[in-house]
This record gives structure tokens, sequence and C-alpha cells, in this order.
């Protein structure tokens, strides 16, 4: 009797101890849940404030090109002032007029035509007279190449064309040439309508001559 109570007993400690080595054996597995740590970590780190970090400066640049994008359209009213100004100023307008110079040998007057541009009337006899200093053509020499234009205007009232010019003693011409220079002058700037006389002044005088040998009006008027 004694001995089936302590084989029993012996059998019961047995199965718990064969229990407790299952219980042990299930509970095994987590170790390799912390090798799978390091992925989960590098997941982590990937989202890591130090990674939000690293896109403040993208922000603050993103800012500062912001800024320079105000600044820039700061600079934008300065352009419409600009582009305002502009419209206020006069276009430029193209005309194409009668210049004359002489032959090489100094013979008779030559007539060219030559294109202009000019904002303003008082532009335009401007560039009239530029025209007369140089043809750009070997067989077409200027008259006016080398005398300076000092200041130039015109009395709108009388359509009297002021000139003072200056001229140096390798401008000065033959009383042929001198003859040819003011010819060529008068038949360039009376073709404006509005010019009705030209007055010439030499470094501010009203001189007798030109160059020493024409007799030089104060005015020179349409016609005469």
């Amino acid at each position: 009797m004694n001995k089936k109570i302590w084989c029993a007993v012996l059998l019961s400690a047995v199965m718990i101890v064969g229990a407790g080595c299952g219980q042990k054996a299930k509970t095994a597995p987590p170790p390799p849940a912390s090798a799978s740590e390091p992925s989960s970590i590098q997941a982590d780190e990937s989202t890591s404030p130090p990674a939000t970090d690293g896109t403040a400066p993208d922000e603050s640049t993103a800012g500062s090109n912001s800024g320079n994008d105000s600044s820039g359209g700061a600079g934008e009213p300065k352009g419409e002032s600009t582009g305002e100004a502009a419209k206020d100023q006069p276009s430029f307008q193209k005309l194409t007029v009668d210049v004359y110079y002489t032959d090489p040998q100094e013979m008779e007057l030559k007539k060219a035509q030559k294109e202009i541009s000019y904002q303003v009337p008082l532009e335009k006899y401007v560039e009239a007279f530029k025209a007369l200093q140089d043809s750009g053509s070997p067989d077409l020499v200027p008259l006016w190449g080398k005398i300076e234009l000092t200041k130039m205007s015109l009395d709108k009232d009388t359509g009297l064309l002021h000139m003072d010019i200056h001229i140096p003693d390798e401008a000065r011409l033959g009383s042929g040439g001198e003859q040819f220079a003011l010819d060529s002058l008068k038949q360039t700037m009376f073709q404006f309508d509005e010019i009705k006389a030209i007055d010439i002044l030499v470094d501010g005088q009203a001189v007798e001559s030109l160059m020493g040998h024409m007799d030089l009006d104060h005015p020179i008027k349409r016609g005469e």
C-alpha cells in the first residue's frame, strides 16, 4: 500500500518536472526577437529627431529664398516705375533725309540719302548735321567732317535755327570748299519746312566769314 502511494507521488513529481520543462521550451523563442531589434532601431533612427533637424535648414533656406523673392518683389515696383518712365519718353522715329557732300575733286555737290533716328524735333537737326560729317563713301567727301557742333537750338516762333560751331585749323577749306560747305548746310537744313533761317556762330561769335573767304550772313535765310 505504501509502495503504491510512493509510486503515485514519484509519478506526480516527474509530471510536474516535465511540465516545467515544457514551459521553458515554449518561452525560448523571445531571444530571436531580440535579434531583430537593430532593424527596428534603424527604422527609428530614420524618423528620429536628428532627421527632423535635418529638414529644418531646408525650411530656413526656403525662407531665405522667399526673402530673396520678396526682395525681388520689392524690386518689381522699380521696374514698373522704370517702365512707366520709359513710356513717358518719346519713342524713336526714323527719317530718310537728303544730305549733300562733294566729290573728291571738289567740283560739285553730290546728294545722298541717309536714315537718321531721333526722339524730339531738335535731335532731327542735330542728326542731320552729323550726317553731313560722315558720308560713308570714299566718293562722297563731307565738307563738315572736322567741324565741331557745340550748340544748336530752334526758335519755333520764327523758325530760326541757331548753330554754334568750332572750326579747327585742319577743317578750314579754300574758297570753293567754303562755298560748298555753306550750300550743303543750307540744302540739308532747309529741307525741313519749319526751318526758315540759319544763324551760324563760330565759338560764340557772329563772324563775317566762316573760313575767311566767303561772306556769312546773320542769319542765312531760306531762298537767298
